[in-house]
């Protein structure tokens, strides 16, 4: 008999991205359950469609999720399936622009 889940490898990365700080691909992927070479190309396909952003941070990569974007075939945002979930949307500190006015 075929196993089957009701939600992606894709979203099972996502999901794991959004609930922890600092993982890598080795954790995300033993996490859902695949292998690392797999999740990096999962997480390249997600950077790819705009549902998150890659920073790279010393030796690691740092994934930022883009909650904003809406899902494929669906008008639901990504984040609002992932506060479905349990994530906790961080808030985000604000940004000063320090460049003067040249008039």
């Amino acid at each position: 008999m075929n196993e089957w889940k009701f939600i992606t490898n894709h979203g099972l990365v996502l999901a794991s991205i959004a609930t922890g700080h600092g993982k890598t691909a080795r954790d995300i992927g033993d996490e859902v359950g695949i292998t690392e070479r797999t999740t990096h190309k999962i997480i390249v396909d997600l950077e790819k469609d705009g549902y998150i952003t890659k920073t790279r941070v010393g030796n690691r990569n740092r994934y930022r999720i883009l909650p904003e974007v809406l899902m494929k075939t669906t008008d639901i945002a990504v984040g609002e399936l992932l506060e479905l979930l349990g994530w906790k949307r961080r808030k985000r500190k604000k940004t000063v622009d320090i460049r003067k006015n040249e008039d």
